[in-house]
């Protein structure tokens, strides 16, 4: 179906706001034309859809969520951030697979009422991988490994194939597949090291939690912290790495993997990023979950400063309690047509997609929202998109109903 929408501002990112502008849709998904009303074509037969108080933008971009704990909002109290993920761990173990389900299909549409049309997404139980397919949503969906102790690595890389295995017939043009060596806590050396190995001969994009807290910045350089005593408490050597966690996965071959994706990276300092570029990583900026746990501030303007690729994550709502990736800018600092560029071209850029989703232009997919004009302007409550649309079908909002895949 051929779809024409006209609003009162649209936005395309990589060009200035057109003031009642339109977008045209092909009937294969793709943007055939953007620019003012009066310049963009009405096919014959074409629907038409008009939003004169609105604003017609890129669908925003998630370079970090976690939507299978979506059934985990508010429920994990915990102040200290190593007793925090003890408590994740536990409740994940006393969920079950249909609640998974349930809870990663919230989510999905979650990001769809908030106008998110690709997400980043890090899970295990490959709940998230079949929602996305299902629904038919877009993101890159990487699979959590985890296995501390070295003596299991081959158990733990042998559970990964097979879960990589399993979910591979979901994969898509619209959906990747990816791998992500949890974090410095929860993976051993050698298991990274074979990960890695696994993603470079797969050609598979890579997601680490990366410098997150000062209790893994501890356990990698020195040894000890709440980290360090949790690992020997179950009988798994520590040594003191004498390293920076950036310089650690960079011995390991972790950052020069394939598309590294680092999320976080709040405890880097100069050598880091340098070390981070080289690497030509990207960094997933959580600015309002770092501020729940008391994680710090990411050097925001030395990584970009340095040319590293950042996009904007909300982490999972069991640390923040929602998917409002405005939100997430205003606490970055962003606002207007700034925050819009690191919501849309920015993450898209991160992900290594900009070439088909994050501006509106002729050739690329039509992964779209309309907003209320306001929302482009904070601080004011979280804004509800209108219409969200992914590769030219509306999956929220006007008539997502009857256009929805089942």
């Amino acid at each position: 179906m051929v779809l024409r929408i006209r609003a009162g501002s649209v936005h395309p990112v990589t060009a200035p706001p057109i003031s009642d502008g339109a977008v045209l849709v092909d009937d294969a998904g793709k943007i055939a034309a953007v620019g003012p009303h009066p310049h963009v074509p009405t096919p014959p037969g074409a629907q038409a859809l008009e939003f004169p108080d609105a604003a017609l933008v890129p669908g925003l971009i998630n370079c970090h969520t976690h939507l299978e704990l979506t059934h985990l909002a508010g429920r994990n109290p915990e102040p200290g951030f190593a007793a925090w993920i003890r408590r994740i761990r536990e409740l994940k173990d006393a969920t079950r697979p249909d609640e998974f389900r349930r809870s990663a299909e919230q989510g999905v549409r979650d990001c769809w009422t908030h106008g998110v049309t690709c997400v980043a997404d890090t899970g295990s139980t490959g709940a998230v991988v079949e929602a996305l397919a299902r629904l038919g949503g877009r993101g890159i969906a990487y699979h959590e490994v985890f296995g501390p102790d070295p003596a299991k690595c081959a158990a733990s890389m042998t559970e990964m194939e097979h879960a990589l295995a399993r979910l591979s017939r979901f994969a898509s043009s619209q959906l990747h597949l990816g791998v992500s060596p949890h974090a410095p806590y929860t993976v051993s050396e050698p298991l990274y090291r074979a990960v890695a190995a696994f993603a470079r001969r797969e050609g598979l994009p890579v997601a680490v939690h990366l410098a997150e807290s000062r209790e893994e910045v501890q356990l990698v350089r020195e040894g000890r912290g709440p980290f360090a005593e949790a690992l020997r408490a179950r009988g798994i050597a520590v040594e003191p790495r004498g390293l920076s966690p950036v310089e650690y996965l960079l011995q390991l071959g972790v950052l020069a993997s394939g598309a590294c994706l680092c999320i976080h990276c709040v405890h880097v300092d100069e050598p880091d990023v340098g070390i981070l570029r080289e690497a030509g990583v990207a960094a997933a900026h959580c600015p309002r979950s770092n501020r729940a746990h008391g994680h710090g501030v990411a050097p925001l303007a030395a990584l970009r400063a340095a040319g590293v690729r950042v996009g904007l994550g909300t982490d999972s709502v069991a640390s923040v309690g929602d998917l409002d990736l405005w939100a997430e800018a205003e606490a970055a600092g962003w606002q207007g047509e700034e925050a819009l560029r690191m919501l849309t071209l920015e993450g898209a850029r991160a992900l290594c997609w900009d070439r088909e989703i994050g501006s509106l232009e002729a050739g690329k997919q039509a992964d779209l929202a309309v907003f209320p004009s306001t929302a482009l302007y904070r601080p004011l409550p979280p804004p509800t998109a209108l219409v969200t649309m992914i590769a030219g079908r509306i999956v929220h909002g006007s008539e997502a109903d009857s256009r929805r895949a089942h």
